[in-house]
Formats: structure tokens, sequence, C-alpha cells
């Protein structure tokens, strides 16, 4: 069995705590998932998902972040203009400055008419984890002064695979090679903008899954398993083995 944990540690070299761990398939807003920061690259952190920018009166939550921001409204899959993320209230200070690494091994993807009623399991075949761009902020509770770190999924257009489901976005995932740049703060914006684009479509593959896990509370493996055919072929029984259908984890703590 694949222990997750130690290997997000390994690929990542950085260290996890056991407090407050646990498997979680289905991660929602307002839950915590494990990050890793550029301000402390040697630590999985957990976020709360969904960005309170730091100067909001309320918990308003981002959970995603377009990469062309208010540009692209049509979601054409060949758009190469401006990255408007950069010029968005909510994201233009933490997008220059406090980036993250999001950790998963897979993610699950609606239809664009059907959303999560027809839901698909969107995994790599030869990463047992790989990171998402991600943006944070710190916010104060105005009400009784708590501190809430949270984080935002940066989503770009949708590469060919993706749009079989079909979809018509999907997160930015970054290469291995790009996860230090990501996080160094000496990268220049203009470098930082050229990488969110879609992953390529053959390092990825999908399979659908059951309809209910638009229940926030089924977050067990069981709810991942595939009900039929990965719509490119790899090895299923590898790809089994390294995902474990574990889901990367969240924070026992309710918020």
């Amino acid at each position: 069995m694949v222990n997750m944990k130690k290997v997000a540690e390994k690929e990542f070299n950085v260290e996890l705590p056991d407090a407050d761990f646990e498997p979680n398939a289905n991660i929602c807003i307002g839950q915590f998932a494990p990050v890793i920061t550029d301000d402390n690259q040697t630590k999985i952190q957990l976020f709360r998902f969904g960005l309170i920018p730091f100067w909001s009166k309320k918990t308003t939550a981002f959970f995603n972040a377009r990469a062309e921001g208010d540009h692209n409204k049509e979601d054409k899959p060949d758009y190469s203009g401006a990255k408007g993320i950069i010029t968005k209230p909510a994201f233009r200070k933490p997008i220059r400055s406090q980036r993250c690494l999001v950790l998963a091994n897979a993610y699950i993807e609606g239809t664009s008419s059907n959303g999560l009623d027809e839901p698909f399991l969107v995994y790599l075949p030869k990463r047992a984890v790989f990171a998402f761009a991600g943006i944070w902020d710190e916010w104060k509770n105005p009400e009784n002064n708590d501190i809430i770190k949270s984080f935002s999924i940066i989503t770009t257009v949708a590469n060919s695979l993706i749009q079989r489901i079909p979809h018509h976005r999907m997160p930015v995932i970054l290469s291995k090679s790009y996860e230090k740049k990501w996080l160094n703060a000496k990268t220049p914006l203009s470098d930082i903008t050229q990488l969110l684009t879609p992953y390529p479509s053959e390092k990825m593959n999908v399979y659908p899954i059951s309809a209910e896990i638009k229940n926030p509370k089924n977050n067990s493996r069981d709810f991942i398993k595939s009900l039929g055919s990965s719509l490119q072929k790899d090895s299923q029984i590898e790809t089994t083995q390294k995902l474990e259908l574990h889901g990367m984890g969240r924070y026992k703590r309710k918020f």
C-alpha cells in the first residue's frame, strides 16, 4: 500500500506533521488542505481552501483564480493573450509575493453541462503526488481576531483531454521542474505568468466516478473508484497502486 504522506514528504523534500491529518478524497471549500508556501518551503502546512483577501470584511472565499482574469470569457482553448490575474484585486498581491504549491494526487471534475451529476477523476499516471499552482493570503477575522490562512488554485483553459469530458477549464498543474521556480520570490512576474498554461494531455488521464461525490460528506476512497474505462490507455493497476484512492488529506478542525 502506498503511504501518501511519505510519498509527499519524499517528493517535495518536506515534512508533514501527523497531527490533524486524515485521508479525504473530496476536499471542499472551507476545509483545510496541504500546501507548501513560498515563505516556508521545508514544511507542508494545512491552509483553508477558498482564499480570503487580507482586506476583506467578511469570509468571502475565492476557490479558484482565473489566469486570464477578465479576459477570455469565452474560454477559448487557444487563448494566448494577457494574464489578467495580475490586476484582479483579490489576486494581484498573492500572485506577486504569496504563491504556494497545492498538493494532490488527483482532482474531481464534472462536465460543463451536468456538473458533478456526471463526475470524473483526473489523475497523472506517472506522478503519485503533484502540485497545483496556488496563491495564498492571511486574513484576520474582525469579530474574534482569529488568523485564517487560505488559498486559491489558479485555473486556465482546458487541454484536449479535459475538453473530452467535456469541460472548458482546468487547474494549473506545475511540471516538477517548475515547482521551485513558482515558489522563488525572485522569479520575474512575466516568468510566473508564462507557467499558467494547461498541463500536457498525454501526461494525464480521466475516468468516471460516482455522482455521490457531489455530497461533501462523501469523502472516502469508495466514492472515487472507477466506474468505467479511462479516456486514454494506461495501466489501471499501476495507477490504482499509486493513488490508493486516499486523497491528500484534510484538517480535522471545522471552520
